[in-house]
């Protein structure tokens, strides 16, 4: 069966310990990519050796190397993907990928998104749940829901990726997360599926940085990413039923409140911020109603109506 032609893009920097596992993960696709730029973002170490392995066996993929430099922010990554997304002039693609260099996933895994956006025309990006070392899956842990496509493993559609102006630089973060919600917010369908999961070898948010210390700065992109107050505190509620239990939770409120009370810039504008918290204020709606008439809710499933 042929499918809709697509590409991946993956910004790796110094990340010599994970990213040929990642390799043999996409090599071995029952439906490959018609290109799979892979964007050496001035790593230091063995990066870079270890892709140019395959690039005579894989013509596919190719290796841009971009120069050397001190920028450890969040931007680097918006940066990194738009140079890629340039390599694709002349190529034929509908469907992009954003993969993060630390992953893996099952041989179907692409062939799977694949198909929900030939199945659907109006889906505009999608992705799956996540897995990581110590039993965490976003599926079950994650307080976003359905409607949000986890930054590690995000496929677009091409009309929808150039809607919304591809991932908008932004050093302190939540690149993914505003090409998500921007393009629910232009109108698209937005969707991670239980039905597959990829593995993240790193625990989100944590390079360089301790499990406390990667909360609080959740805790700050929560705010300057426009979060609602009420829906940040059951956000926090909800946090500290998870290790590290009470910590973790007054980690990620002290991030937001610190973040207030600085006035951190906000890089959304006011009307996505708007379009956000009216969908987490229906959100919270959907839960309480459920709780009212005592089931169970699904931190996942229960999405804005």
């Amino acid at each position: 069966m042929n499918h809709i032609p697509y590409a991946l893009i993956t910004p790796a920097r110094n990340e010599e310990k994970h990213i040929e596992v990642l390799i043999e993960s996409v090599i071995h696709q029952t439906v490959l990519p018609v290109k799979w730029i892979i964007v050496n973002d001035g790593s230091t170490d063995g990066t870079a050796s270890i892709v140019q392995k395959y690039l005579a066996d894989h013509p596919w993929i190719e290796l841009l190397d971009l120069p050397v430099h001190r920028d450890r922010s969040f931007a680097a990554k918006a940066y990194a993907v738009n140079a890629g997304v340039e390599c694709l002039a002349g190529i034929s693609w509908e469907v992009v990928g954003n993969i993060d260099s630390d992953v893996s996933f099952d041989p179907d895994y692409c062939e799977f998104l694949i198909e929900k956006f030939e199945s659907d025309p109006t889906l505009g990006v999608a992705g799956t749940i996540f897995s990581e070392d110590g039993g965490y899956s976003s599926g079950k842990d994650s307080f976003e829901g359905q409607n949000h496509v986890a930054g590690g493993c995000q496929l677009f559609r091409r009309k929808c990726f150039e809607e919304i102006g591809g991932y908008v630089p932004n050093k302190a973060g939540g690149v993914d997360w505003i090409a998500v919600t921007t393009a629910r917010m232009k109108g698209w369908r937005t969707r991670s599926y239980r039905e597959k999961s990829f593995y993240h070898y790193r625990k989100l948010g944590t390079a360089e940085r301790s499990l406390l210390a990667s909360a609080f700065s959740y805790g700050e992109k929560d705010y300057y990413l426009g979060n609602h107050p009420l829906w940040e505190l059951v956000r926090v509620l909800y946090r500290s039923t998870k290790k590290p239990w009470l910590l973790g939770g007054a980690s990620l409120g002290f991030g937001y409140f610190s973040a207030w009370a600085r006035r951190m810039k906000r890089p959304v504008s006011d009307e996505l911020m708007r379009f956000h918290r009216r969908e987490e204020m229906l959100k919270l709606r959907a839960i309480a109603e459920s709780l009212f008439r005592l089931q169970k809710v699904d931190n996942f499933e229960v999405k804005p109506s």
